[in-house]
């Protein structure tokens, strides 16, 4: 029934503003050099970076931009260790190369909330934070979003 899907709905999703509403209003997921900006080139090819790179040390919090929930805590090939938040209507925010992941699927989060550390998995030689926002499954500029 109904009523039994929105038991696992929390009511902070009520109360928060809607992710669309936050655009240049949200904090960065952590703290650090920006290594790489979206749209820059990538080193092979025509590819382009899809999200940015912070360099940040080992172990330090990453937190969720906005509130959502985990739809996916797990390694992913290149990605290390990745999770990513769905923030409804179309929104999902991604975080790679953690050290450790502090949610699981399907665990509700609000914003600046601790949900990984800094890591350098994936293949990643240096430790930092790769950070992506997508919009119906398509890569926008983060620097939009979140405040300098």
């Amino acid at each position: 029934s109904i009523g039994e899907a929105l038991i696992d709905i929390p009511s902070m999703s009520f109360t928060e503003k809607p992710f669309h509403s936050m655009q240049g209003k949200l904090r960065w997921p952590t703290q650090g050099q920006f290594i790489h900006q979206f749209g820059d080139p990538r080193k092979t090819g025509d590819l382009i970076w899809r999200g940015v790179s912070i360099a940040a040390p080992e172990g330090q919090d990453v937190r969720a931009i906005s509130h959502g929930h985990i739809v996916y805590a797990d390694w992913l090939q290149s990605f290390g260790l990745l999770i990513i938040i769905d923030h409804l209507d179309g929104y999902m925010s991604l975080y790679a190369h953690n050290q450790a992941l502090y949610k699981e699927v399907g665990d509700w989060v609000k914003a600046d909330e601790i949900i990984a550390s800094i890591g350098n998995t994936g293949g990643q030689t240096e430790a930092g934070l790769y950070f992506e926002i997508r919009y119906q499954g398509k890569p926008i500029d983060p620097a939009i979003w979140c405040q300098a």
